[in-house]
């Protein structure tokens, strides 16, 4: 079997952490693009958003995960039974996600749904690709909140029903219209349209995992 090494070493990340919302037992952030959110097996790949945070509060696990060039909202837990029930509700798919993006091109319907499965692509790691026949269940929303020109590109509001990894990079390329500044699944030329990943974690809603309100927090998109 070939084994795949993975040589990737992210670039310095020097934005800090912002804090969204906190209490005694959750923790709220918007991550920097750039950052990774867990720190990577090559000693090169330590600086993280869990590696920061861990400092502050040695006890914080992640419950979910950004891409490296995604930014936006992340929500940590603060103790292990909070991470427990906040874990059960992504599980459940009863917390909802939002991301806005820019991707090249004017897509014409105003809203749909892309359901194309996902798999490994063990010839070009770290890609995945759409697979029909062995990809795991992937679906997104998405609607249009502006189409923009010079040159044509459409801003989408993403809210993903699964969340594989890549998902939305992955379905937008599929789509045709590839997210701008991103590596792994446009050209060379739509990724040089945009200085980074233009992905944003913009909205998160669950329920809080002690009191069991719902809760919506949102981040504003830097692009």
């Amino acid at each position: 079997m070939m084994t795949v090494i993975d040589n990737f070493v992210a670039p310095a990340c020097h934005q800090p952490i912002e804090t969204l919302y906190q209490d005694d037992h959750i923790l709220l952030i918007n991550k920097p693009s750039g950052l990774l959110s867990l720190s990577g097996k090559n000693p090169l790949n330590l600086d993280s958003v869990h590696y920061r945070l861990a400092h502050i509060y040695p006890q914080i696990t992640l419950i979910h995960r950004l891409d490296l060039g995604t930014s936006g909202i992340m929500i940590l837990a603060l103790d292990k039974t909070t991470n427990a029930l906040l874990s059960q509700q992504f599980q459940s798919r009863t917390v909802i996600k939002r991301y806005q993006t820019i991707v090249a091109g004017h897509i014409k319907q105003d809203s749909g749904v892309i359901e194309a499965p996902i798999s490994k692509d063990k010839a070009l790691f770290p890609r995945l690709k759409v697979c029909f026949e062995q990809g795991q269940k992937a679906i997104s929303d998405f609607q249009v909140l502006e189409r923009l020109t010079n040159p044509d590109r459409t801003r989408l509001l993403f809210t993903p029903e699964t969340g594989r990894t890549h998902q939305l990079r992955i379905h937008s390329q599929y789509l045709g219209h590839p997210i701008l500044g991103c590596d792994l699944y446009g050209s060379d030329q739509t990724q040089a349209m945009a200085p980074r990943l233009l992905l944003h974690a913009s909205e998160l809603e669950f329920d809080h995992p002690v009191t069991g309100q719902r809760m919506t927090i949102s981040c504003p998109c830097p692009f």
